[in-house]
């Protein structure tokens, strides 16, 4: 299984972090020439792979860390998402949902990744949580995920618990995927929700 980080801000290298810790390797990629964050990466360790878009995205599982009006610059980079599992860690806070034709914000954006399944996860902790260390006190940090397919969602849970995480799994996208989603000006009711999970 690969596995890429799309988009290398606050949020992309916290993740980045967390495959660091776990000595796992993971590209990172840009819109970007790879040189322009080589030394970030470096920087964060040796399983962290600069790459260009168009080579970062043969990965089997794809985190889309970018602003959300950013992802169909990414989904253009592919013509076909087949097989490929797109975790979207976006927010469409202040989209209107006028924008959206209604739709929650994940699945609206999951139609631009054609072919693809999309697992909404990692998106409701502000930058500085995410890039913790997710052993706490005894516990694990919550991440959420929602999806429309329950393989994908399982695969992506199997991940997180890799990761040292404790995912919580809420259902569908326009089920309890709608907590970790914004509305137009108005956040999901789990967004910014740092919880700490006591197995036992």
């Amino acid at each position: 299984m690969s596995y890429t980080i799309i988009g290398f801000g606050n949020i992309g290298q916290a993740l980045a972090r967390a495959f660091a810790r776990n000595g796992s390797e993971v590209s990172v990629a840009t819109t970007r020439d790879p040189e322009s964050f080589a030394s970030t990466a470096n920087a964060i360790g040796p399983t962290i792979i600069p790459k260009k878009l168009a080579d970062a995205i043969k990965a089997d599982i794809n985190f889309l860390a970018v602003r959300f009006e950013q992802h169909p610059d990414v989904a253009k980079a592919l013509p076909n998402w087949q097989g490929k599992t797109i975790v979207d860690v976006t927010n469409a806070y202040g989209v209107s949902p006028v924008e959206l034709g209604g739709q929650p914000s994940s699945r609206f954006l999951a139609q631009a990744f054609s072919g693809g399944k999309l697992v909404k996860g990692f998106n409701h902790l502000p930058a500085a949580a995410l890039d913790q260390d997710p052993a706490v006190n005894g516990g694990r940090r919550v991440v959420f995920l929602a999806s429309d397919d329950d393989d994908a969602a399982a695969e992506i849970a199997a991940l997180a618990e890799n990761l040292g995480f404790a995912p919580i799994n809420l259902g569908g996208l326009s089920e309890g995927g709608l907590l970790v989603q914004a509305r137009g000006k108005s956040w999901g009711q789990l967004i910014f929700k740092d919880l700490v999970k006591f197995d036992g």
